[in-house]
């Protein structure tokens, strides 16, 4: 029975009929029979089941992935049987076809001692491996919610989350959705049944625009009498690029990117490591009667027994080995496998189409390292990229115009690639001028969230002006507003703040008019205005438009609810602009209590309002407070996320800030380099978090009267930011000014003005 531990100390049998007895489960069970009625009535006939057994068993199960291979299809994007009807988990005995990764056919039958029985090897999937983890994934499995496993590719994620839901649900409906696009039908038709697995393989593909949603899995979850289970796998480096991209989305603004931070918010999170633990290597080798169990045994010092079974190492030499400088034959065959990889690191979560591939290839042969190789003919090219290897091709067809990379390549593509050193624009404006909205959506968010913000612009402007010539959607589609507010983030990004305003008052004055004022969207788009107003100076009319969202949603969701929150610390934050500290230190202070009481201390919308506190505690003078809150808060972020988070280094910095306030400048300068030191290794030197570090600790060392130092970091922040900004940006204007204050002070005036002119 598949995910069951295979008994290796059997008790001898001493009677025959025991044998007899004993065979019949384990026949059926290794034929993919998971009922355990089916089980216990199949001993009635052992005796005739013995006598054919093995032969028997074989077939059976060889017919049964047969029928899954050609009986079950997708309809409405979504795995059915051949009758129309949703599968049960039960139906499914060749979990390849949930995505697990396949590995090499057995040269020789592949069978337990004994015969059939649990953990038992098919054609391409080998004997399964218990895991660490097993226990507790299939505990949460039993209790029902969403449950998330996060790994490194090849770690054995989809793998054991198909043995634990097989041996843990067998008779639940399983949804299992092709595409975002699938998503909502998934949803309805999981929302439809009372025992139900939603599964979803690489979470990444069925997030941000027009994907799964965090009230979508409080429909799924909420409810007596149900046992709904949403089962996901993410890959380590897709959940780093989410946060990354998602961290900026606290203050309401980006709401699709604060929907995928709750949606994962909400996840029972089980991490599993690539390399195997001594322990699930000693279950390793009770199972070494699979010769590919065996010989990825012998390398398991080098890769995981996953890695090893799914290829990965021997895939990623193939590619390395046509990329070098002794390509040979297949240079091209590796620069479209190198293109795909890069899209795929930029943000691009579906399958990618050969045309952008076939484009762009040729960027990937112009180093010196390729001047005298020799260019095959694209189409020979594709053919060797999309060969079946050893379990799967470099580049995986999936349609007649599109491919999937193997992502143990783009995991180890990422690892090994330097902090600041991006995708290429002009690869990633190649995928967005073929790409649909959701694919260009999630391309600019990876975009903005590297500080790219041009580039993030020309991706949001291609998903607005898609989703407007849509014939379906139409300008006042409310995915075409949602593009149209992405659009004016990124103008607000660029320092374009007053077309920002306009976009956002735009798509508030639509959905007012199409929605009504008290429609969700249209509340949204308010406090997008809002902040817009705060962040331009207009603080009365900030501070009217807060008040505003605050009633509405105090009144429509109730006073505890996220976003209720949310608007009660914008407002607050206005209120300390405008000068009512103590006003906004209360509203800030309660807001902290109510959340701490709900949410618990290390929740991040909890956080956020101890970070929005100690704002307001700065200006009020209260420096000592300010820093021990920081340090309370700097505390739970490196415990919770780590110590090169970008909110642990948020927090960081502000300390920095802090000390400097309170004169312990030889403290802060050490806080802001350390700070600036991470940034540089972890986003890279011109990154804006990056260059504001840099900024801060030459103000640091203008207060401690280190004036040729100060110049020198401010001069390099203020050359970066004018290349990458422009000249008319407001943070190029501030290092602009940080400079000419030192100048001033090393008595060069007639410098500083030149600067400021």
């Amino acid at each position: 029975m598949a995910g069951v531990k295979w008994r290796e100390s059997r008790t001898a049998l001493v009677v025959a009929g025991l044998a007899l007895l004993a065979a019949a489960p384990a026949v059926t069970a290794a034929a993919g029979v998971r009922d355990r009625w089916v089980l216990a009535g199949a001993t009635a006939v052992a005796a005739v089941v013995v006598a054919v057994g093995a032969v028997w068993q074989d077939r059976y199960r060889q017919a049964a992935q047969r029928r899954d291979e050609v009986g079950l299809r997708t309809e409405d994007g979504c795995l059915v049987l051949p009758a129309g009807q949703m599968p049960r988990v039960r139906d499914i005995t060749d979990p390849v076809r949930l995505g697990v990764h396949k590995a090499a056919a057995a040269t020789v039958p592949a069978e337990p001692p004994g015969g059939g029985g649990a953990g038992g090897a098919a054609e391409h999937v080998p004997a399964y491996v218990p895991r660490d983890v097993d226990d507790g994934l299939r505990e949460r499995l039993a209790a029902g919610g969403f449950v998330l496993l996060v790994g490194d590719s090849t770690a054995g994620k989809t793998r054991a989350a198909f043995e634990a839901m097989a041996a843990t649900l067998p008779r639940h409906v399983l949804v299992c959705p092709s595409s975002r696009e699938a998503v909502s039908v998934a949803v309805t038709q999981a929302a439809q049944a009372r025992r139900c697995v939603l599964w979803l393989d690489d979470l990444e593909r069925f997030l941000g625009s027009g994907g799964l949603t965090a009230a979508q899995l409080g429909r799924l979850i909420i409810g007596a009498g149900n046992h709904r289970v949403i089962l996901a796998t993410l890959r380590a480096a897709e959940e780093a690029r989410l946060a990354d991209a998602a961290a900026d989305a606290d203050d309401g603004v980006r709401d699709a990117l604060r929907d995928t931070r709750r949606v994962l918010d909400q996840a029972t999170t089980i991490r599993m490591a690539r390399m195997f633990s001594p322990e699930e290597l000693d279950r390793a080798r009770a199972r070494d009667w699979d010769p590919r169990v065996a010989e990825a045994l012998g390398h398991s010092r080098k890769y995981g027994i996953a890695e090893y079974l799914a290829a990965g190492p021997e895939l990623l030499q193939d590619w390395e080995d046509a990329r070098g400088a002794a390509a040979g034959p297949h240079a091209r065959g590796a620069a479209l496998v190198a293109a795909a990889i890069d899209l795929r690191r930029a943000g691009h979560t579906g399958p990618i189409p050969r045309v952008v591939l076939g484009h762009v290839q040729e960027q990937y042969l112009t180093g010196p390292e390729h001047g005298r190789t020799p260019r095959e003919p694209l189409p020979t090219a594709w053919q060797w990229a999309t060969r079946q290897r050893v379990t799967t091709a470099l580049l995986q067809p999936v349609a007649s115009d599109r491919v999937e990379v193997f992502d143990y390549l783009v995991d180890t593509v990422q690892r090994r690639t330097a902090p600041g050193a991006h995708v290429p624009e002009q690869i990633i404006r190649a995928a967005v001028d073929a790409s649909g909205p959701a694919e260009a959506t999630s391309l600019a968010d990876t975009a903005r969230a590297q500080g790219r913000y041009s580039l993030a612009e020309y991706a949001y402007r291609h998903a607005y002006s898609a989703r407007c010539a849509d014939p379906g959607l139409n300008p006042e589609h409310p995915d075409t507003l949602t593009s149209r507010s992405n659009l004016a983030l990124a103008l607000w990004d660029l320092g374009r703040h007053e077309e920002a305003a306009a976009e956002h008052r735009a798509v508030l004055d639509t959905r007012t008019r199409i929605l009504g004022i008290e429609h969700p969207d249209t509340i949204a788009s308010r406090s997008n205005l809002a902040l817009a107003l705060w962040n331009m100076g207009r603080l009365e009319d900030a501070e009217a438009e807060h008040r505003a969202v605050l009633e509405a949603r105090n009144r429509i969701l109730g006073a505890e609810h996220p976003d209720t929150m949310a608007s009660r610390d914008h407002l607050a934050l206005v209120l300390g602009d405008l000068g009512r500290l103590e006003e906004a230190e209360a509203e800030l202070r309660a807001t902290l209590e109510v959340r701490m009481g709900i949410l618990g201390s290390e929740h991040p919308d909890t956080l956020i309002s101890q970070k929005n506190r100690v704002r307001v505690l700065r200006d009020l003078g209260r420096l000592e407070e300010a820093a021990a809150e920081l340090r309370t808060v700097l505390g739970i972020f490196a415990q919770v996320r780590g110590d090169e988070h970008p909110d642990t280094l948020t927090s960081r910095n502000n300390l920095g800030l802090v000390l400097r306030d309170l004169g312990r400048l030889d403290e802060a300068e050490a806080e802001h380099r350390a700070v600036l030191d991470t940034r540089t290794r972890v986003l890279g030197a011109e990154h804006p978090d990056t260059l504001t570090s840099r900024s801060n600790l030459g103000l640091v060392l203008r207060a401690l009267g280190r004036l040729e130092a100060a110049e020198a970091e401010l001069r390099a922040t203020l050359d970066t930011r004018t290349r990458i900004l422009g000249a008319d940006h407001p943070d190029t204007f501030t290092s602009r000014n940080n400079l000419s204050l030192v100048l001033r002070d090393l008595g060069r005036p007639a410098q500083a003005d030149s600067e400021m002119s």
